[in-house]
């Protein structure tokens, strides 16, 4: 299950918004400029320093220094710079008091920085599939039972950082390779003569990777299993005190809070490899992804050589074959001759009486008498004109069926009519009701419950709303056929048009 989010984790990202400002190119230019100085250790910056470097890419002809300036204010308003004053080298009074700044970007914002140069090189899925990370991941968790919670000092957040960043790229890099054998640009490329050339390498690549799972997933699973809660959660408790061992100037969650992350990304690993009551192991699904890629990686290269093959003609070779037949002796070496070159015939199955003659299982199908059986034609030519009967008239039937319906439906706009008149009520106060009107009941129920706001508007102009009991209180519903226990809903009716409502009395009374 999924960690649910804070209402501080669900806050407006005002950071992002010089992502997408009126003045895009000039917030991008400056916070790429810092994000590169940050890389360099030049961490406080001045104005006069920024705009210079933003000047040199040459991207803005008409930009001043006091724009800058302005942008770097708007900057620090989203949150994306930190600002302090610049005092270091003023003379006068005056020079101080005109509040010169230096910048250093947020921690929120090397992040976004970070993102926006890793996206700049995405070119597609990517992705790889490393069998040995399998290993990784199966000697760390034995390390972890080997210790069976005594480390020294650092041995837990190592062995906890080779565990779960080799989970991560395992699940990363292979979700992303299947994923890249999913494209449009995949599907063209098994279309093409071309693919034939990386069908071997790739399938071959699939299969190792296939292997390698099958074998030492095993040891994973294994060890995992035996890892018992005590032993993990003094591990755990390990890569949190070596975790606090490292200084760190800013403020950090607890260690409880911690705890529970490690404890929660534990869990989600060990989901990952074995998987939960009633569900599958993301293990499985990458299994059976990867084994769906190879038989589709094979499917295509077949079809390719069918194509290919499908367009040589075999002219000389049928005409070496047929005089071959034309030089057969008798009928018995033409059979042989068309069973070597065409094989067995497609057979077909056809059921009937099966008139024998005899009982014995020693005579031959051969000697028995043949099944006639009429075939349908499938010739793709006209059968002979029938004659065609004239169009019967239904005019009666429907005007019997109509009449029928519009009762029936006046009957249920009076039933809606009587509930409008009493505004709210309960399941339990409803009398013994009719059929027509139980399925009216069930059908506002249905119609509630699956709109999120849980009423609708009925035709009519009426609105119908569903309370739901307090405690799941429940009733029994008579009706004229039989009795159903059900929730004891509320029912609330508003006529919210009153036009479409006096027009449906008015037709009712008609």
């Amino acid at each position: 299950m999924s960690k649910i989010p804070s209402l501080i984790s669900l806050r407006g990202v005002t950071e992002l918004k010089y992502v997408n400002a009126d003045n895009v190119t000039r917030y991008r230019a400056i916070m790429r400029f810092l994000y590169e100085q940050y890389q360099k250790l030049n961490y406080w910056l001045k104005p006069e320093q920024i705009f210079e470097g933003v000047m040199s890419w040459q991207l803005h002809k008409n930009y001043t220094l006091e724009q800058c300036q302005l942008d770097l204010e708007q900057l620090v308003e989203w949150g994306n710079l930190s600002s302090r004053h610049d005092g270091g080298r003023s003379v006068t009074v005056e020079e101080y008091l005109r509040k010169k700044y230096q910048y250093l970007l947020t921690p929120y914002s090397i992040e976004i920085e970070r993102l926006l140069e890793s996206l700049e090189k995405v070119h597609g899925y990517g992705g790889s599939l490393e069998p040995t990370l399998f290993d990784w991941i199966a000697d760390t968790l034995f390390g972890i039972r080997k210790h069976a919670g005594v480390y020294e000092q650092g041995q837990a957040l190592e062995l906890w950082n080779s565990l779960y960043n080799s989970f991560q790229r395992l699940h990363e890099t292979s979700v992303d390779y299947i994923a890249s054998l999913q494209t449009n640009k995949a599907e063209e490329l098994m279309a093409t003569d071309a693919f034939l050339l990386y069908k071997d390498s790739i399938t071959q690549y699939l299969r190792d990777f296939v292997q390698a799972l099958q074998r030492r997933s095993f040891k994973i699973e294994g060890n995992l299993e035996q890892i018992k809660a005590g032993v993990r959660d003094l591990f755990l408790h390990a890569v949190v005190e070596d975790e606090w061992r490292i200084p760190k100037v800013e403020e950090m969650v607890t260690k409880e809070q911690y705890f529970e992350e490690l404890l929660e990304k534990w869990n989600g690993l060990k989901r990952w490899f074995i998987g939960e009551t009633g569900s599958t192991s993301e293990l499985a699904l990458l299994e059976a992804a990867s084994k769906e890629a190879v038989v589709k990686m094979v499917r295509s290269a077949i079809r390719i050589q069918e194509r290919k093959r499908s367009t040589i003609s075999r002219r000389k070779e049928l005409d070496y074959l047929g005089q071959c037949f034309y030089r057969s002796d008798d009928i018995n070496s033409a059979h042989k001759l068309a069973a070597y070159a065409f094989g067995l015939f497609p057979t077909r199955h056809l059921q009937g009486q099966d008139n024998r003659e005899s009982d014995s299982s020693e005579m031959s199908m051969w000697h028995e008498p043949p099944n006639e059986i009429t075939l349908r034609s499938r010739s793709r030519k006209k059968n002979e004109r029938l004659d065609t009967d004239s169009v019967i008239d239904k005019s009666a039937k429907k005007a019997v069926l109509r009449k029928e319906y519009i009762q029936r439906h006046k009957q249920e706009l009076r039933f809606v009519i009587q509930m409008v008149e009493k505004r709210v009520i309960r399941m339990s106060e409803f009398d013994t009701v009719s059929v027509s009107e139980r399925l009216q009941i069930l059908q506002w129920i249905g119609l509630c419950t699956a709109a999120s706001t849980s009423f609708f508007y009925t035709p009519e102009g009426v609105r119908i709303q569903l309370k739901q009991p307090p405690n799941k209180e429940r009733t029994i519903l008579r009706c004229e056929d039989g009795e159903l226990e059900l929730l004891n809903y509320e029912f609330q009716f508003e006529v919210a048009n009153s036009d479409a409502w006096n027009e449906m009395i008015h037709w009712i009374e008609g």
